[in-house]
Parts: C-alpha cells; sequence; structure tokens
C-alpha cells in the first residue's frame, strides 16, 4: 500500500529527531514548510523552551516580502531568524529540517542563516 507524503514526512522526521537534539549552548533550528509560508524556530529542547522564531507571517517581516518569490521569502526569513539569533548571544544551532528534503526553500532559509553569521 502506498503511503501519502504526509506519512512519509513524519517518517523522515522522527527518524531525524531521534538524532538532533538542542541544548541551551546549541539550539535547534526548527524548520517548518506550508504550501504558502514558512516557519523558522529556535528550540531548547532541555528547557523545553522557544527562543527566538521567525516567519513569513511575522509583523516586522510582512512588508518587506510582498511581490518576492517563495524562495526569496524564504532567505528574507533564513536572515531574520539568524538576527534574532545573534540579538540573543547564539552563535551556533543544530539544523532540523523536520522531514522536509534540504532542497528549495528550506535550503534558502538555511543558507541565508549561514550567511547571516549563524553556525550549523
Amino acid at each position: 500500500m502506498a503511503k501519502t507524503k504526509a506519512e512519509t514526512r513524519t517518517r523522515r522526521k522522527a527518524s531525524i529527531r531521534k538524532k538532533v537534539n538542542g541544548t541551551s549552548e546549541r539550539p535547534r533550528l526548527s524548520v517548518f514548510r506550508s504550501a504558502k509560508h514558512i516557519y523558522a524556530q529556535v528550540i531548547d529542547d532541555v528547557a523545553h523552551n522557544t527562543i527566538a522564531m521567525a516567519s513569513t507571517m511575522d509583523e516586522s517581516l510582512k512588508g518587506s516580502l510582498t511581490g518576492l518569490k517563495k524562495s526569496e521569502k524564504a532567505k528574507k526569513v533564513g536572515a531574520a531568524i539568524a538576527e534574532r539569533c545573534k540579538a540573543k548571544g547564539i552563535e551556533a544551532v543544530v539544523f532540523d529540517r523536520n522531514g522536509f528534503i534540504y532542497h528549495g526553500r528550506v535550503q534558502a532559509l538555511a543558507d541565508a542563516a549561514r550567511e547571516a553569521g549563524l553556525k550549523f
């Protein structure tokens, strides 16, 4: 029986989360991609709290995203999450692609975060 895309992503996600864990020194950068938007969170799994977040739904980014392609929006979100992490004193993170294939918008977000100075 064929599996749906969501089921295969959930399986990949579980496999990734076994290995990827965020700490206070090196939190986890989790990416979620929907059909229209992209979200990024920096999470400390030990303390169970979100340190920083950025998305295409953010009020501070929304104005600068009009008229851009989805991958260009992902680049802006990646730069924004890196900037917010640096403001909180975070230099290095562990990247969690959340079961999504490292391609397209997920890759654009990661590359932009790296260019903005985040290490992973």
